[in-house]
């Protein structure tokens, strides 16, 4: 006799539609719309500031906008029942009692939304804290903190995953564990969101970026996508005669600038071409290649007039 397989669960999104939170005169999300899709992690970006916090907070109920909505799956958080089993959230990996062991708090959080014992047992496994859940949370490093709100998001088994920096207080074996098991939900069909600072993570760990400034959308697009419609590409190269060269980019319509002591850069150009010109006119060149900005470069040039604190640049920065 064989026995019937389980159905897959069924895609859940998260619908931000026309988001606003004020706070006395002070505009901290200003009619934010957008969808978090089942099937990949989504990165949610944006300056100190932004309102990324703010945002995830009226996602859970936790703070209520001053208009607009934010539906999972198509009813607002406070009317689904057992909201373990359908929304994971992690926003403060600090906000436990120091003097909880960290099995019975996860125990408390499981019995109060119907959650089997053993789930707790599997889910402190999972994220390599069985050894240690029975120390008090005091005890635990940053780290470990994240790692049990991890547990305690996946408790319930959600489709849908709200993390605010799950990435602080790890060290690199950690934030790659982390960015594996990000991978590993979304690729289960859950709709994962997830904000950081860390844009190197962000560019090998997100499918889409949803970038906010003074809490306004920025960019709503595919990370394949992203370079291609908001990234700078430029040709570098070295070579003993620049201002010959830069002479003859310049009657071509190029600018040849500086970058350090002995390379130099040609924004939206191809080496083919600029390669063309230094033959025609005797120029040796040590060095050429075509380069692309970065999702930090490009995510801080998008956000130079959101940000909320900016400090001098120093000289080397100038």
């Amino acid at each position: 006799m064989t026995t019937k397989a389980e159905p897959p669960p069924r895609a859940v999104r998260i619908d931000v539609r026309d988001l606003t939170k004020r706070y006395g005169r002070s505009l901290a999300v200003d009619r934010l719309t957008f969808r978090v899709e089942p099937g990949r992690v989504t990165g949610f970006l944006g300056p100190n500031g932004a309102g990324k916090t703010t945002t995830m907070r009226m996602m859970l109920g936790l703070d209520r906008p001053t208009s607009g909505e934010v539906l999972v799956d198509g009813r607002p958080y406070a009317q689904i029942q057992e909201p373990l089993r359908q929304v994971g959230a992690l926003l403060d990996a600090s906000a436990v009692h120091p003097g909880r062991r960290a099995r019975d708090h996860l125990l408390v959080l499981g019995r109060s939304n119907s959650i089997p014992d053993a789930r707790v047992d599997e889910m402190l496994d999972r994220v390599g804290l069985a050894s240690v859940s029975r120390r008090r949370v005091g005890g635990f490093s940053l780290g470990m903190r994240q790692r049990l709100g991890l547990a305690a998001a996946l408790l319930g088994d959600p489709q849908v995953l709200i993390l605010d920096e799950p990435l602080n207080g790890l060290d690199p074996g950690g934030i790659r564990w982390m960015r594996d098991q990000l991978r590993e939900l979304a690729e289960d069909g859950r709709a994962v969101l997830v904000s950081s600072h860390l844009m190197n993570e962000m560019a090998v760990t997100a499918d889409h970026l949803i970038i906010i400034g003074r809490g306004r959308l920025l960019a709503d697009v595919g990370m394949t996508e992203f370079s291609a419609r908001y990234g700078r590409r430029r040709v570098r190269l070295r070579t003993t005669r620049p201002e010959r060269l830069g002479r003859a980019l310049a009657a071509d319509g190029f600018t040849l600038r500086p970058v350090n002591s002995g390379t130099w850069e040609v924004l939206e150009a191809l080496p083919d071409r600029i390669g063309a010109v230094a033959a025609r006119e005797g120029v040796p060149l040590q060095e050429l290649y075509l380069s692309e900005d970065s999702l930090e470069e490009t995510f801080l040039r998008m956000t130079l007039r959101s940000t909320e604190f900016a400090a001098v640049a120093g000289r080397k920065a100038r």
